[in-house]
């Protein structure tokens, strides 16, 4: 049955002196449906979906998304090149259509973004209430400088080169390692130096 027509039997039809398209059931009459100017604005509301596909794919894409952002270091976090913004792009259009599956209603995009939102905030809260779990979900920070001297291993860890080391310390106003105590790597990617 096409949307914007109704069936009715055929002797329905008849008596309404209406006359009838017929549907795939011979016995079944379909009659043109007039337009309705609520319909427009309340169809919008209403997923092509399931809330619960909805919901298991809003799931799905926030925890792969945390596990990816995880497993990319915090470099990824706090530095963004041309490069990355391109793939960042070319992520967030592929996510969103993982997400909203075949549904663009108005009403199947709030509720995606309500469940990731009520993820977040749940990840935060297991966060804040179990260390183990913070110690998986967030990064801990890694201490680059030591005492004047670069821990190139730690470096070589966070996939940070030395000349993206150099130029993040010069925009600290850091032009010798001497004066330095301490450099770290924080958990959201960006640099403390500490004198």
């Amino acid at each position: 049955m096409s949307h914007g027509a109704y069936c009715f039997p055929r002797a329905q039809v008849n008596h309404l002196r209406v006359q009838p398209v017929l549907c795939h059931d011979p016995d079944v009459a379909r009659v043109p449906q007039k337009p309705n100017a609520w319909e427009g604005p309340v169809h919008i509301l209403i997923p092509d979906v399931s809330l619960l596909e909805k919901l298991v794919r809003s799931a799905v894409v926030y925890l792969f998304l945390l596990v990816a952002f995880r497993l990319a270091g915090k470099r990824q976090l706090s530095q963004i090149t041309s490069f990355d913004l391109v793939v960042l792009l070319i992520i967030s259009n592929v996510v969103q259509n993982a997400v909203i599956g075949n549904d663009n209603s108005l009403g199947g995009g709030l509720f995606g973004a309500t469940v990731i939102f009520l993820l977040n905030a749940g990840v935060a809260w297991v966060t804040f209430r179990f260390k183990r779990v913070e110690r998986l979900v967030e990064h801990t920070p890694t201490i680059l400088v030591r005492g004047g001297r670069i821990l190139r291993e730690n470096l070589r860890r966070e996939r940070l080169s030395l000349p993206e080391f150099r130029a993040s310390l010069r925009r600290h106003g850091v032009v010798s390692l001497r004066d330095v105590r301490y450099v770290i790597l924080e958990e959201d990617g960006h640099i403390s130096v500490l004198k």
